[in-house]
C-alpha cells in the first residue's frame, strides 16, 4: 500500500511537468510565429526603399481607405522595424497581392512566404488571378536575387496595396516608397 501512495504523487508531478513543458513549447511557437516574418529576410539584402516607380498596368485605387498623404500605423512585421511604426501613404493601388516562396536567381537559401509581390510584378502575367501552388517568374527587385526567380504562389488576395514611407522602429534611415503593404496590415493613426 505504501508503494502505491508514493508512486501517485510522482506520476502526478511528472504529468504536471509534461503539461508545463508542452505549454512552454506552445508559447514559444506563438512567439516564433510573430517574429518569423521579421526574421524572414535576415541576412538578405532587401531594398527597403524604391524609386516609387510602379509596374505598367497597375491601377490607382479610386477610393482607398487610406488616402495618399494620410498616415497609418503598420500592423505587420514582415521586416525588422516595420511593425508599430507610423507610415505616410504615398500610393494606393487596386490589385492582387501574392505571398510567394522562391529560391533567389543569384543562388542561396529558399525564401519562404515572402510578402508581397503584386500581380503586375509577375512576368507575362495574364488577367486571371494565380492560385496557390502556381509556378510563376518574378519581375520585381524587392530583394537581391528576386528578379527573374521562379516562385510558387503561397496565397493570393484581391485588395488595395499601399506604397509607404516610414522610419523603422529600430532606428536608421527613413524608408521611402516601400512596396507593398496591404490594407489589412494598416490601422488608423491616432
Amino acid at each position: 500500500m505504501l508503494k502505491k501512495r508514493t508512486k501517485m504523487p510522482i506520476i502526478l508531478s511528472l504529468l504536471v511537468a509534461l503539461f508545463l513543458a508542452l505549454g512552454a513549447c506552445s508559447n514559444s511557437d506563438d512567439r516564433n510565429k510573430e517574429n518569423k516574418e521579421e526574421k524572414e529576410h535576415s541576412g538578405m539584402d532587401m531594398n527597403h526603399s524604391s524609386s516609387g516607380e510602379v509596374p505598367k498596368g497597375l491601377k490607382t485605387a479610386e477610393n482607398p481607405t487610406y488616402q495618399v498623404g494620410s498616415q497609418a500605423i503598420i500592423e505587420s512585421g514582415h521586416m525588422e522595424g516595420m511593425k508599430g511604426t507610423k507610415a505616410t501613404i504615398v500610393g494606393a493601388y487596386d490589385t492582387t497581392v501574392y505571398a510567394i516562396s522562391y529560391t533567389p536567381a543569384t543562388g542561396g537559401e529558399k525564401v519562404e512566404n515572402h510578402k508581397w509581390i503584386i500581380h503586375e510584378e509577375i512576368k507575362d502575367a495574364d488577367e486571371k488571378t494565380y492560385e496557390p501552388g502556381a509556378e510563376v517568374t518574378v519581375n520585381a527587385s524587392h530583394m537581391e536575387g528576386m528578379n527573374g526567380a521562379a516562385a510558387e504562389i503561397e496565397s493570393a488576395e484581391k485588395t488595395t496595396v499601399y506604397m509607404v514611407d516610414f522610419t523603422p522602429t529600430t532606428g536608421g534611415e527613413k524608408v521611402k516608397n516601400h512596396k507593398w503593404v496591404t490594407e489589412s496590415e494598416l490601422s488608423e493613426s491616432e
